[in-house]
């Protein structure tokens, strides 16, 4: 058997053992929303230690535990505290939390992020619909035998992020009053934020937001027939846009005074997809 396949067979066979839940929606935390789950009717939490094999986050303020529970009718499973590739480990950890999800039962898979703003007229604290990505910067997840057990060799990501759940996501924004931006999002392997040059470059590629995860969670989720829709908070603009040094403090208080708006539209879009079936947009 494929060693990583086999790796996530033992991790899914670690949750059936201890938690009976098939969750529809698989909802990943970024920062500013870790707190986001503890407002769920929650039935069951696992932490990623339990999970033989299971990458473990090492980034201030991620908690490091799957929590499962319902949004209104939608049986969901969050993700608090993703793992990232500037973590050290390989692509293959870094994506098996996705994989995971899907085993459990998700079809639906929606990403948050904290991001750098590239758009002309972004203000830090903006909330960016994610429409496309570019992911060319680190190794794709698929690199290798691939495991047909999940997906196919050459999967389509022509319609990454699904066009019905972010008319969803709209109208969710438009009833809530909140400013959406809408933009491709870039991710670059860090963990170092990225210089004046790197984010000319960024641009000029057609990015409107830059961070170090995301990108590579969705080629693996739609690579497994995942529905993928994702938000990016708009936690600081990118070197050179703007003057002040960048810190990772300056990321998580802009990400914490937004969580408040981020929260409410995470809620109303999973209230809307549970009311429609996760079919309707």
């Amino acid at each position: 058997m494929n060693p990583v396949y086999e790796k996530l067979e033992r991790c899914l066979e670690s949750y059936r053992d201890k938690i009976q839940f098939v969750p529809k929606a698989a909802l990943v935390l970024g920062s500013g929303l870790g707190d986001y789950a503890d407002q769920i009717q929650v039935e069951h939490t696992l932490d990623y230690h339990e999970m033989e094999g299971f990458p473990v986050s090492t980034v201030p303020g991620h908690k490091g535990r799957f929590i499962f529970g319902y949004v209104g009718e939608l049986p969901v499973v969050c993700m608090q505290g993703r793992v990232h590739y500037y973590e050290g480990y390989e692509m293959s950890d870094v994506v098996l939390p996705i994989r995971l999800m899907k085993l459990m039962g998700a079809e639906i898979l929606f990403l948050t992020n904290a991001a750098g703003g590239i758009q002309a007229g972004m203000q830090a604290g903006d909330l960016m619909l994610i429409k496309d990505q570019i992911s060319s910067f680190v190794p794709s997840p698929l690199r290798g035998q691939n495991i047909g057990e999940l997906g196919v060799r050459f999967p389509d990501m022509s319609k990454i992020y699904d066009e019905k759940l972010r008319r969803i996501v709209k109208k969710a924004a438009a009833e809530l009053d909140i400013d959406l931006k809408e933009g491709t999002y870039l991710q670059l392997p860090g963990p170092q934020f990225e210089t004046p040059a790197e984010v000319a470059m960024c641009r000029t590629l057609g990015a409107d937001a830059v961070g170090m995860s995301t990108a590579c969670e969705a080629v693996a989720a739609r690579h497994m027939g995942m529905r993928v829709v994702g938000i990016s908070c708009i936690s600081n603009l990118a070197c050179g846009i703007s003057a002040a040094p960048l810190s990772h403090e300056e990321v998580q208080e802009t990400a914490d005074k937004t969580a408040p708006r981020f929260r409410a539209l995470v809620t109303e879009t999973l209230t809307k997809i549970a009311s429609a079936g996760g079919k309707e947009g």
